[in-house]
């Protein structure tokens, strides 16, 4: 038996600027998925998809060595359908194998059980949790099966993979990454809030890469930004920071900043997390000022330090 575990992730700054070069700042979550792999005689994969709960979502049994599907079931109320999973997770493990021509060509099988320890629609990474697990799984390069199989600048696999915060890079197409020591003196004072919807982070990337203006100067101050939060003393300053880099991404990709949009007359900061429109916001405030957010309908609210390994 083999277990492997990858953390989920949020990024701070940078988010579409990351894609085209801009430094970004992100953390590893508390949260995050496993992956459990038998072995077993018959040569099929059977796979099965866990909630953080325990109840199985998503169940798969594929023939081998040809990795044929055979059939699937998917338990979820969303807009997806067990064929679409199933054949996601099918052109993965292909990836996968032509990285490692090796791989799944064995004559006996596998039970493969995943299990997140976060709701599925938190976007915290739970298809970057599944491609790190499976990398592993298989002993290939995560960041090129991410390429291969979704895209995106891979920051998530570098939080997948590391248990501290990070500075993350793309250079040449390759990842530079460094971890830093942001522990902000205010942490009490920052809290996540789930906007109640899921957000598709390939969207909102297919949305950005349709823009072709040159962003040279706003790469260069969001890299600032993510440096400057690293090493910034006060709340207030931090608060200026954010407010900055919302209106920069904003500028770029056409929409108003979640606080403008939402909740124009809350007193702190309020900055998107990845994809704009859904997924986790960050707050400044503390225990009273979140009130604000139960009464607008806003029940899950995380503290810095519930969140963030």
């Amino acid at each position: 038996m083999s277990q492997f575990y990858s953390n989920g992730k949020l990024l701070l700054t940078g988010e579409y600027l990351v894609l085209d070069g801009a430094t970004a700042l992100a953390v590893p979550t508390k949260f995050g998925q496993d992956l459990l792999v038998s072995k077993i005689t018959e040569s099929q994969l059977i796979w099965g998809s866990f909630t953080h709960t325990g109840d199985c979502w998503f169940e798969a049994v594929f023939d081998l060595p040809k990795l044929r599907l055979v059939s699937a079931t998917f338990n979820s109320d969303t807009e997806e359908n067990a064929e679409f999973i199933a054949e996601t997770l099918q052109d993965i493990l292909q990836e996968a194998r032509k990285l490692n021509p090796g791989f799944l060509q064995s004559k006996t099988g596998f039970i493969v059980k995943t299990t997140l320890t976060f709701p599925r629609d938190w976007g915290l990474g739970t298809s970057s949790t599944l491609v790190n697990n499976i990398a592993q799984w298989a002993a290939i390069d995560a960041y090129q099966l991410l390429q291969n199989s979704f895209s995106g600048s891979g920051y998530d696999i570098a939080n997948a993979q590391h248990n501290l915060p990070i500075l993350y890079q793309l250079k040449n197409k390759k990842p530079l990454i460094k971890t830093v020591d942001f522990s902000p003196q205010f942490s009490d004072q920052l809290y996540f809030v789930y906007l109640n919807k899921k957000q598709n982070s390939k969207e909102g990337i297919a949305k950005y890469k349709e823009n072709n203006d040159d962003f040279k100067n706003e790469i260069h101050r969001i890299s600032e930004i993510s440096l400057e939060m690293c090493s910034v003393k006060s709340l207030l300053d931090f608060e200026r920071l954010i407010e900055e880099h919302e209106q920069i991404i904003a500028s770029i990709i056409k929409l108003k900043p979640v606080k403008e949009l939402l909740f124009p007359d809350y007193l702190g900061a309020i900055k998107s997390l990845g994809a704009w429109g859904g997924d986790f916001v960050l707050v400044t405030g503390n225990k009273s000022t979140l009130q604000y957010f139960k009464e607008k309908g806003y029940e899950t609210i995380l503290s810095y330090s519930d969140m963030i390994l």
